[in-house]
């Protein structure tokens, strides 16, 4: 009787002719078998763990419906037990008469173990009145069908209680460790200064104990609540508990102890950040001045170009360093954590923004720059090739490098100055590349 399914010894057995005497005394010994099988199993699902709890703890629930319901099924349990030991005795009582029965013992014996023997009283059956007509006083029941009966209710009260002894057993220990773990969290959150309402991850501390303590009432009040049975399982106390809350609640400890620990960091190396910051904005402030600096200079000596204005020094993020700086002095580490990560990131945009910023003002000076460059490459390129005393190529190099060489410079009008002497240039070079050999003396050039 441990698993659900009928007992061995009656399945595939109709009633049948007289039973002899061999098959009677086989037939009572396998009912002597099973007897002590069903008593067994009975004893034991008294003995269970989960069953005690069930009986002491104060139920809610589905589990309280149930449990009504399993208790009603337990005593009947017993009832049909009972009735099935006075038929086993009733059996034995008959074929101890006799050494050798007479047929008169044989049908009462083949009555007692295969027709309907066994009485079982209307309310033990678990029969009452209804709408449709009186209660049943009493129900007959064959052995092979009282087997099967006390199978049905063992198997429904064995599922129930098993399923309700695995919650006790996985969840509550789990929300303890839990509970534990977020005491914990929660103590080393207070020494760094995350509170309920005054950081986000405190609200979350005390929203994650409300609900790990709601959990645990429920799952020690109403435990099959929290039972998903296992598809197509006929066993008893085939699933698993529901753990989708606890573990809800755990990833959300998780998350909030990882918070904890940056705050923590943050208290370990606040110092060299904030050094590290103040660097980065001094380092923007003196490239904004550079920009500034050369923008005067540009509007000095490029005309006609159009420079970019240069910003004033981060002033805004200069306050929220010194409001950093604050937070440390007072040890609000909490305040200082998300503080200190969104001015590192502010602080890399300014130094980027103040670089930019510098290139662009100072375009026009490298536009010059290569400009004065690109003239000198060919002077000397025509140089090597000998044409560095060439009138025309003398004056349009004088041009451009006068163009290039004062102030305000036209960078449009210089740059066409060094094309036309880049083009003079390639004029004067190309004769020289294209020539061919030249005619020995004496000899004849070819056709």
């Amino acid at each position: 009787m441990g698993v659900a399914g009928s007992f061995p010894g009656f399945a595939g057995r109709p009633p049948g002719p007289v039973l002899d005497r061999d098959e009677a005394d086989r037939a009572l010994a396998r009912l002597g078998a099973e007897h002590e099988a069903i008593e067994t199993s009975l004893l034991a699902l008294q003995d269970h763990a989960g069953r005690r709890l069930l009986e002491g703890a104060g139920l809610t629930g589905v589990t309280k419906d149930r449990w009504a319901a399993t208790e009603q099924s337990i005593t009947l349990l017993w009832e049909y037990f009972d009735a099935y030991a006075a038929a086993l005795t009733e059996a034995r009582a008959v074929r101890a008469r006799r050494r050798h029965p007479n047929r008169d013992d044989l049908m009462a014996l083949t009555d007692l173990l295969r027709g309907p023997s066994v009485t079982v009283a209307g309310t033990a059956a678990g029969h009452t009145s209804s709408i449709t007509g009186p209660a049943v006083l009493c129900e007959q029941f064959s052995l092979e069908e009282l087997v099967a009966r006390m199978n049905e209710l063992y198997a429904g009260a064995l599922d129930m209680v098993v399923a309700s002894d695995s919650v006790w057993s996985a969840l509550p220990a789990r929300i303890d460790l839990l509970a534990a773990e977020l005491r914990r969290t929660a103590s080393l959150a207070h020494s760094v200064g995350v509170r309920p309402g005054e950081h986000p991850a405190g609200d979350d501390l005390e929203s994650i104990t409300q609900e790990l303590s709601t959990l645990r009432v429920q799952v020690i009040s109403d435990p099959l609540a929290f039972w998903l049975p296992g598809p197509g399982s006929a066993a008893p106390g085939g699933g698993r508990p529901d753990t989708t809350r606890y573990d809800r609640a755990a990833r959300a400890l998780e998350d909030v102890r990882r918070e904890i620990e940056a705050v923590l960091a943050v208290r370990q190396d606040a110092e060299q950040r904030l050094v590290h910051l103040r660097d980065v904005l001094s380092r923007a402030d003196r490239t904004l001045a550079e920009a500034r600096s050369a923008r005067g200079e540009v509007l000095a000596k490029i005309a006609a170009s159009e420079v970019p204005a240069v910003s004033g020094p981060p002033t805004a993020l200069q306050e929220r360093l010194a409001a950093a700086s604050d937070y440390r002095r007072h040890a609000q580490w909490h305040r200082l954590s998300p503080l200190l990560e969104t001015l590192e990131r502010e602080a890399e945009d300014e130094l980027l923004r103040a670089r930019e910023s510098l290139t662009s003002v100072t375009a026009p000076l490298a536009v010059r720059a290569e400009l004065r460059g690109r003239l000198d490459a060919y002077k000397a390129k025509v140089a090597r090739h000998g044409l560095a005393e060439d009138p025309l190529l003398i004056e349009r190099y004088d041009a451009a490098r006068r163009m290039l060489w004062s102030a305000p410079c036209d960078l449009r009008v210089a740059e066409q100055a060094v094309l036309r002497f880049q083009q003079t240039a390639a004029e004067l070079l190309a004769p020289q590349r294209s020539s061919g050999p030249q005619d020995r003396p004496g000899g004849q050039g070819r056709t």
